[in-house]
């Protein structure tokens, strides 16, 4: 009996020696079982706008393309009203999204009270507010950068010297991007003027569009598209256009000039990878809408390659050049721009 319990005790020491090598071999081979592979980061995102609008189709965007990867798993919802979106925060709070990003600026509040009631979720939030402990953080389109560029554009090619300028709302958001596309205009034209509307919405093509034919009657050859609807008057009188957020020249082939891109990649790859080590915490995420993180950029001239004066390009490039040496910084302005006197 002892030698059959004893010759047991060997033949199951060989069995785990024999599984523990397997384990190794199949590790090695990159064949591990599929329960050690790193499971996919849950995201939601809830928007107030439809997701084809400029701003929000950024982070739809990146997004998108971190779930074509295979890191994450993407759910959102759009065109959300600011009376329901607490409620549609909290329910994806409560499928156990790791992270959920969206535009809070008009109801920040609301965001703010649901973060503080799911402590565990990362909440990453278009925001004009401070991070709030332990697990907001915020996010902006600095594309004060590549705004100042277009700017400099648009000031060289005006041959009335009268710029109309449209925006959504006279927010801090909207503000530094009008300012700083004001002050490049400047730099190459001192003479120029500009006239500046605010449409009250984030998404209402139609009323943007009367009020750039309106700057368009007063004389501006060129326009600003902060929202969508510009581009089309601009096209409909003959006039160019610069973009903002996204390229639309590939739709506007003879009006947009040159557009100011942000890029929202750079700020979700930070934030994944915090969630991914478990060090999601309240931090400002703005930094990587600078062109320096690849966050904004100049987009390229396209069907106007050649159109721009050579000269014009030439103070267009050094100026980029400055910026990401670090030698020039586009000043950030966030009150109110007002039409030129």
């Amino acid at each position: 009996m002892k030698t059959e319990r004893v010759e047991f005790v060997r033949r199951q020491r060989r069995l785990v020696i024999a599984l523990a090598m397997a384990g190794t071999a199949a590790v090695a081979m990159g064949t591990a079982p599929a329960a050690h592979a790193q499971a996919k980061v849950k995201v939601a995102a809830v928007y107030t706008v439809p997701v084809e609008q400029q701003w929000v189709s950024r982070i739809h965007k990146a997004l998108n393309e971190a779930k074509a990867r295979g890191e994450i798993d993407y759910v959102f919802s759009e065109s959300v009203s600011n009376a329901d979106y607490e409620r549609v925060l909290r329910q994806y709070a409560e499928q156990g999204s790791a992270l959920i990003l969206g535009e809070s600026f008009a109801v920040e509040s609301a965001a703010r009270k649901v973060a503080k009631d799911y402590p565990k979720t990362a909440f990453l939030m278009g925001s004009s507010g401070k991070p709030q402990a332990p697990n907001f953080s915020v996010f902006d389109n600095y594309i004060q950068e590549p705004s100042y560029l277009t700017g400099m554009i648009a000031g060289g090619m005006t041959k009335t010297n009268h710029i109309g300028m449209v925006g959504g709302y006279a927010i801090p958001e909207v503000n530094r991007l009008m300012h700083a596309f004001m002050e490049g205009a400047r730099e190459v034209n001192p003479k120029v003027k500009f006239t500046v509307s605010f449409i009250g919405s984030w998404f209402d093509p139609p009323k943007a569009k009367e009020a750039a034919f309106a700057m368009i009657d007063k004389g501006a050859d060129i326009l600003y598209a902060e929202r969508f609807g510009v581009s089309d008057a601009a096209r409909e009188r003959n006039k160019l256009a610069i973009g903002n957020v996204i390229n639309t020249q590939p739709q506007y082939p003879n009006t947009v000039v040159a557009s100011a891109l942000w890029n929202m990649e750079p700020t979700v790859a930070a934030a994944l990878a915090k969630v991914k080590a478990g060090q999601f915490k309240n931090e400002d995420y703005g930094q990587y809408s600078l062109m320096k993180y690849k966050g904004a950029e100049l987009a390229p001239l396209g069907t106007f390659e050649g159109k721009v004066p050579a000269d014009l390009v030439a103070k267009v490039k050094a100026k980029e050049k400055a910026i990401l040496d670090g030698k020039f910084a586009v000043k950030v302005v966030e009150t109110e721009p007002k039409s030129t006197p």
